[in-house]
């Protein structure tokens, strides 16, 4: 039986355990695939040696970036990027190598562009880890002009407090790449100036549980375009198993 697995902290918010498993049920493949929910990155040898007929894992917060010292080759993308969401395993005799991708851009860009007007040239991208990395990557990919925001100032990123009305009649897209609002704290949204929102923002969550976050709600409200990411999660996990499958 091949085995996938995810790691993370924590995993409970995560819906790839039971995609992967319901797909390997309808379309007869002898497979599984776990969630690792593990504290530190250090454990990730463990499990790559502890687990017979490992194939491939998934990665998320917060190990995106601190997973690449453990990998033994990247993706161009994935180097590109400086972040890392997908390994493929594969064996040389003995030698269990890893290799590193990223379909956090295939699949956020595949599910933001149909999203996109002409209107649409400038987006703050809430957050500065791996997620955030890959969201940056895409939009420039897509032309427009990125701006990173972090709760404290950093080389390449504002803070939320500098960010005021005249700043949000500029940046029509808003992506959301922290986990305020992640199941089970529903009740929480990045700080914004929500009221200077209008009908030509685009607010995009790459969370997906709930369906609709506070951040989206908020928008809504102001009669802005929002979504969440799930469909980016459908569009990562076909681009995952694609890999898995053409570097087993």
């Amino acid at each position: 039986m091949e085995r996938y697995g995810l790691i993370g902290f924590p995993l409970g918010h995560s819906f790839s355990m039971s995609f992967f498993n319901e797909k390997f049920r309808n379309e007869h493949i002898d497979a599984e695939y776990v969630n690792f929910e593990i504290p530190t990155i250090e454990h990730l040898t463990e499990i790559v040696n502890a687990t017979p007929n490992l194939r491939g894992l998934n990665v998320t917060i917060p190990y995106k970036e601190q997973v690449i010292p453990y990998l033994d080759e990247l993706s161009e993308e994935a180097a590109a990027v400086g972040a890392v969401n997908l390994i493929a395993v594969s064996y040389k005799g003995r030698k269990v190598h890893l290799k590193g991708y990223n379909s956090d851009v295939t699949g956020f860009t595949n599910s933001i562009a149909p999203l996109l007007a002409p209107h649409h040239s400038k987006a703050l991208i809430l957050g500065t880890g791996g997620a955030a990395k890959a969201v940056d990557y895409s939009l420039q990919k897509l032309g427009l002009y990125t701006q990173m925001v972090s709760r404290i100032r950093r080389t390449n990123a504002i803070t939320y407090e500098d960010i005021n009305a005249e700043m949000m009649a500029e940046y029509h897209v808003v992506v959301n790449c922290t986990p305020l609002g992640l199941y089970p704290n529903t009740d929480e949204c990045p700080y914004l100036p929500y009221e200077a929102l209008t009908p030509h923002h685009l607010l995009y969550d790459l969370l997906y549980n709930p369906d609709t976050t506070l951040f989206m709600k908020k928008g809504a409200q102001q009669g802005a375009v929002v979504k969440n990411g799930l469909e980016m999660l459908l569009l990562q996990a076909y681009a995952n198993w694609d890999v898995w499958h053409r570097d087993s």
